[in-house]
């Protein structure tokens, strides 16, 4: 096994900036890159959460929940194992911009063959706006030649993940904020280095790029109820799929995911005694989730979480 010392050195000066850090997976698996990307603990969702993790006790706690600044537990997490080092940005207060390399037989979008990094088209988003390109911040070398840059994130409504130029700023740029997390420098990935390339002070987001960043105003959630077909079942069901769609409605930013998860366990119960079917939550569900500003991905995911979880605890209706 290989001396984590380096590796729990790397963490602990991590946390000295402030930045809360959390174990992942060990660069153990040659043939695997992705693997040591991965958080080593929890090793289970929440839709699998069996309370017996003694961090699960009072409920589900995720890695985001885990990550910490506290060299004691630092020392501890980091003792005899050689996990590469997470930051989880929300915590850390943190905005990466992560530029990646284009990879061999990639989709190539229209317009962007001469592309082959993320550099070169987060650079031509910056001159389209007219601002020079904001490297002067702290900066790693990923281990496939990507770069990660840092932003201290800005006061206000919290930032979320970005994927590309689905919300984002871009072919091969994605971003990290609150709910995401970046592999730190002194980790390795398939035995190649995360490296510091410029050890500059972290500098603010630039305001341009947080206003691309930053989501649209969703629509009144109110407007997209519709003629479902859940609403077709009996008074008490229908009644039902209204209050709960009320409720994710209102959800605030920040908790608007789990509220999603909270209703789909909710409803997930019905139907599995049998009042409603699956397909009936998940169209119900799916236009009130998207216009409180959720993904597609992220929708669909955490809806198929809540069913399987609500499925465990039948509900009937007489």
């Amino acid at each position: 096994m290989l001396d984590p010392g380096p590796l729990r050195a790397a963490a602990l000066g991590h946390a000295g900036r402030g930045w809360h850090v959390f174990p992942l997976r060990p660069d153990n698996r040659p043939h695997d890159p992705d693997h040591p990307k991965k958080p080593a603990f929890p090793d289970h969702g929440t839709d699998r959460c069996t309370r017996t993790d003694p961090r699960c006790r009072a409920g589900h706690t995720g890695w985001e929940a885990r990550a910490t600044c506290d060299p004691r537990r630092i020392g501890r997490a980091w003792s005899f194992t050689p996990y590469n080092v997470g930051i989880a940005c929300g915590p850390a207060g943190l905005v990466v911009i992560d530029l990646d390399v284009r990879k061999p037989g990639a989709d190539v979008p229209d317009g962007h063959d001469g592309y082959r990094h993320g550099l070169q088209v987060f650079t031509d988003l910056c001159h389209r706006h007219g601002q020079d390109v904001p490297d002067d911040t702290f900066t790693v070398a990923t281990g496939n030649g990507g770069q990660h840059l840092y932003f201290q994130h800005p006061a206000g409504e919290p930032l979320r993940n970005t994927q590309g130029d689905r919300g984002g700023l871009g072919w091969l740029i994605d971003t990290r904020a609150h709910g995401g997390y970046v592999v730190a420098a002194g980790s390795t990935a398939g035995g190649r280095a995360y490296r510091v390339l410029h050890d500059l002070p972290v500098r603010e987001l630039p305001g341009w790029i947080a206003g691309l960043l930053r989501p649209a105003e969703p629509i009144n959630p109110r407007k997209v109820l519709g003629d479902f077909s859940a609403f077709r079942r009996s008074a008490y069901v229908r009644a039902a799929v209204g209050k709960t769609l009320d409720r994710l409605a209102a959800a605030r930013p920040g908790g608007r995911n789990f509220a999603l998860y909270v209703a789909a366990c909710s409803l997930g119960q019905l139907a599995a005694g049998g009042a409603l079917t699956d397909a009936e939550v998940t169209e119900a569900l799916t236009p009130t989730a998207h216009a409180i500003g959720l993904s597609e991905r992220e929708t669909a995911r955490t809806i198929r979480s809540g069913l399987l979880a609500g499925a465990r605890s039948p509900r009937r209706v007489a």
